[in-house]
């Protein structure tokens, strides 16, 4: 039987607040419950909003909250390099196979032209109206015109057909044909999409089990899709309902959300920290100081609430004020 794998990746463009710490606990808490191997992967890809310092920072952090890694950036392996960064060459491999497969195609469109589509269905939530296919059936002629004044994005042909797949967490998902549309794999600027990257390193490093937050399962489907196109072996996965302040909407510095790094500068202890996440979380009745390793042999998945956990000001304070 294979050895569980799973994987946190953080995307060093800001501190780690508490909700990616939840998930970074749960993704090892997951992991460690069925004595497998855990791997931090920094998804740096975006290079211009992802900062070097930042990642370091988030290591930092990871370690003193109480969590551990068995490969990753400092700690080396062998999938290495653990850097997005630093793995370009394969992801082009990739899209080179995607592009021999004739299932890529040049897209020339604006962001404004696309943002102009208002009639068109919503999409995952970060990309507005769901790509119409505009560009989908250019003869060479009409591609090689458009060339001439604009550097094409990359978008993956996605087939017409219904796509399904059971998570851990949030029981049978189901999406219909041509959700989202064609989507972009490499973008204008020549930098890799996040779907198509995470599928590639995922599959490369042998991951079998990803947990995640909520607001990626709309991206599975496209994650899946790239999986069967690319002839690799999907993960299972779990995702997580997020942390909400009580309007309803992600915690966030709006709601005073405060940073790993500011709560350990605030002299907050890490087993306050973890003993509150997992309250938050279902795998403790009420907040009280706990080590990671003392969660590990009661985790379950099905503990997790199935809905967002609305956070309020009070429990931020206790957590936050000494």
């Amino acid at each position: 039987m294979t050895r569980m794998r799973g994987r946190f990746a953080p995307t060093p463009s800001g501190l780690m607040h508490i909700g990616n710490a939840r998930t970074a606990l749960l993704a090892w808490l997951h992991v460690r419950s069925e004595d497998g191997q855990f791997v931090l992967r920094m998804e740096d890809i975006d290079t211009p909003r992802c900062k070097p310092e930042l990642a370091e920072q988030a290591l930092a952090d990871l370690r003193w909250l109480g969590l551990d890694w068995d490969e990753g950036p400092n700690v080396g392996g062998p999938f290495a390099p653990y850097v997005q960064s630093e793995r370009i060459p394969m992801y082009e491999e990739a899209l080179h196979r995607l592009e021999q497969d004739g299932r890529l195609y040049p897209c020339y469109c604006s962001r404004a032209e696309l943002m102009a589509i208002a009639s068109a269905p919503h999409g995952l939530g970060s990309e507005g109206p769901a790509y119409p296919g505009t560009c989908r059936s250019l003869t060479r002629e009409e591609q090689a015109r458009r060339a001439e004044t604009k550097m094409p994005s990359l978008r993956f042909r996605v087939p017409d057909e219904a796509m399904s797949f059971v998570d851990l967490t949030a029981g049978e998902q189901r999406f219909p044909p041509g959700s989202g549309g064609d989507f972009v794999v490499r973008r204008a600027d020549g930098i890799i999409s996040y779907q198509l990257a995470v599928v590639a390193d995922d599959a490369a490093m042998g991951i079998t089990d990803v947990l995640r937050g909520y607001d990626l399962l709309d991206s599975t489907p496209r994650q899946l899709m790239l999986y069967e196109a690319l002839g690799l072996p999907a993960p299972r996965f779990a995702h997580v309902p997020l942390l909400n302040g009580t309007d309803g909407k992600r915690l966030a510095k709006r709601h005073g959300a405060i940073s790993l790094a500011g709560l350990r500068q605030a002299g907050v202890a890490p087993e306050r920290i973890v003993g509150w996440l997992a309250a938050m979380s279902g795998l403790l009745d009420r907040p009280e100081p706990v080590s990671t390793k003392e969660l590990i042999r009661a985790f379950r998945l099905d503990l997790i609430p199935k809905e967002p956990v609305v956070v309020t000001d009070e429990q931020l304070a206790a957590l936050t004020h000494n």
